[in-house]
């Protein structure tokens, strides 16, 4: 059950990541912000208004790459330690200054841009051709060339950036610093609650009584914040209409959609299909949840319950390695090295405290390594988690070996690809080596309840939500509290249908995740492992052929479209049939799933 959590000074200091790679000191780091502004200085006084031939044009793009890695080495720097403490005002402190700092750099430095695109295009060609590190960002700007704007407005938008990513900022702070959950009461006892531990444990507690009256208490503290939230959320989505209105999209969902490099058939189609297809398949196994736990009425607030809570295995973190490593060691030796030297060298955080950021992300500073956030519940849950976020830190591990900075990122589109392989890697591996059939029962249902839900039913009705606001938006409209609770509710009901009542609380999980303030990014996580799922369909088929075109892919970075890498890992994303594909295999899963509960029940 869940422990008081700690601050930060009072958990074990060798759980947590060791930001020293980055800065041995303040100083140090400070140092490399003073470098990253005397560097400016030098591109601003050697390049800015002579920019019209390519040599010159590549010196100053040779420049802006070691400006790049300052930039994102300072500012991962800043972000991580906020990361893992909103509490902290020296971090928030040191974090606020830097965005001020990289606010005016990039004000300084969007005279790249705007004078390249002036120049005539066979010069920009001429310099591709003389230059294969900076092929990549040239192309990217003559694709962004009917959306630029006047030099001086580029200027002024660079320097705003800090305050137009305010949004994001006040969201986390109201949720990690201000919202206090304190505790909740069930038959006289009371119970600690955070957003970290209703996430990571209160929805998936076997005893109806507590999860639901977690997750009452939850959302009633979330209630209390809903039009704080709500405004900053108006806020960005404003902002974002306005830009695309500046830059000439025909929509907000157009200009989201353009830096991924993908078209809206493609972003659509994830939405739909999965919302038609999906549903019934996800329904059959909440009402198998039902069955199982003896639920009158299965709720909003039963479906994370594990349908056999008394069998997961515990796990520490030490004996996780051994299963992450074992699972991943197809992908070879070269990824296996970067998932020890996580482990060696404190890559990873995996501790609870007041302050830290709910769910788990991987930053990937270039030149450094992967950084993993993740809150370990000694649950085997998290050992899928974990090995989520190891698909991200190996995939840019890989990619930075072979890809400058410029050409390391691929699309949001893809980037959840690599780490949802991982998920089913880790499933495979226990399904292969177990004959025990409610372990292979509670491995199905994990993936399903975990892998799939988080990504083909959490995000993916994040998505179908999100939209809804933008036509909104698009039309000239706005979104207060009231509307986005009836919007989520609105695509609950409609996914879920009459299997699933969606309890009062159920529409304030909008408020939830960030996402919302990262463009469109919850429909990629269906995205990426319909991607994934292809590809370990074809490793199962294929054996090496595959891993070694799937290897190629996480070294493309992101010198390939969403399309193109999709196609170099033999799938075609521009048909209906992965996705369809997917679903049919997320449908047999759960009927797997029925078929073993009804054989274990008959032994009983």
């Amino acid at each position: 059950m869940s422990k008081q959590v700690l601050s930060r000074e009072e958990v074990d200091k060798n759980l947590t990541w060791d930001l020293t790679d980055i800065f041995k000191s303040e100083e140090e780091f400070e140092a490399a912000v003073k470098k990253a502004e005397e560097l400016t200085d030098e591109i601003e006084s050697e390049f800015k208004g002579r920019l019209e031939e390519a040599g010159i044009i590549n010196a100053c793009l040779d420049k802006l790459r070691d400006l790049y890695e300052l930039l994102i080495q300072t500012s991962s720097y800043a972000y991580l330690a906020v990361s893992v403490d909103q509490t902290n005002a020296e971090n928030q402190g040191r974090n606020m200054m830097l965005g001020n700092i990289l606010s005016q750099i990039e004000s300084r430095i969007s005279f790249i841009e705007s004078e390249i695109i002036q120049v005539d295009e066979t010069i920009i060609e001429e310099a591709m051709a003389a230059s294969e590190m900076n092929k990549g960002y040239l192309q990217d700007i003559l694709r962004n060339k009917p959306y630029v704007l006047h030099p001086e407005v580029e200027k002024t938008l660079s320097a705003l950036s800090n305050t137009l990513d305010s949004p994001h900022r006040i969201y986390n702070l109201a949720k990690l610093a201000d919202m206090d959950f304190g505790s909740f009461e069930v038959e006289g006892k009371k119970y600690p609650l955070t957003f970290v531990n209703f996430e990571g444990e209160w929805e998936y507690v076997a005893d109806t009584k507590l999860r639901r009256a977690a997750f009452e208490t939850f959302s009633k503290k979330l209630a209390e914040y809903q039009n704080t939230i709500a405004g900053a959320y108006q806020t960005q989505v404003q902002k974002e209409k306005t830009i695309a209105d500046l830059r000439g999209y025909d929509s907000v969902i157009d200009y989201l959609l353009f830096p991924q490099k993908v078209d809206r058939s493609l972003y659509d189609r994830q939405i739909d299909l999965i919302m038609e297809h999906l549903a019934p398949h996800m329904r059959k196994y909440a009402k198998l949840l039902q069955r199982v736990h003896g639920l009158e009425e299965m709720t909003f607030a039963d479906l994370k319950i594990d349908l056999d809570p008394k069998f997961e295995p515990e796990i520490t973190i030490e004996e996780s390695r051994p299963y992450i490593v074992d699972a991943l060691s197809i992908l070879g030796d070269d990824y296996l090295e970067a998932i020890n030297r996580a482990f060696d060298e404190r890559w990873i955080d995996f501790v609870q405290n007041k302050g830290k950021s709910t769910g788990a992300f991987c930053s990937s500073p270039y030149g450094v390594h992967p950084y993993v956030l993740v809150s370990w519940t000694d649950k085997m849950t998290e050992v899928f988690t974990l090995a989520h976020e190891l698909g991200h830190a190996g995939h840019f591990y890989l990619a930075q070996k072979n890809q400058n900075v410029f050409d390391t990122r691929p699309s949001t589109y893809f980037v959840e690809a690599p780490s949802t392989m991982n998920e089913l890697f880790v499933a495979n591996y226990l399904m292969k080596n177990t004959e025990d059939k409610r372990m292979k029962r509670w491995v199905l249902s994990s993936i399903v309840s975990k892998t799939y839900y988080h990504n083909f039913v959490t995000h993916l009705l994040e998505a179908h939500y999100q939209r809804e606001v933008y036509r909104i938006i698009d039309a000239g409209g706005s979104v207060q509290a009231p509307k986005l609770n009836e919007l989520k509710r609105q695509t609950l009901e409609m996914f879920w249908g009459d299997a699933v009542t969606i309890n009062q609380g159920a529409e304030l999980t909008w408020m939830r995740q960030p996402h919302y303030y990262m463009g469109l990014y919850p429909y990629t996580y269906s995205a990426g492992l319909t991607v994934a799922t292809e590809v370990m369909k074809r490793i199962e088929n294929e054996g090496q052929v595959a891993i070694d075109d799937w290897k190629e892919v996480l070294k493309a970075g992101g010198t390939r479209t969403p399309v193109e890498l999709a196609q170099m890992a033999g799938v075609d994303i521009t048909t209906d049939k992965p996705l369809l594909d997917t679903i049919a295999y997320i449908g047999e899963m759960i009927d797997e799933i029925i078929e073993l509960t009804d054989e274990l029940e008959q032994e009983e």
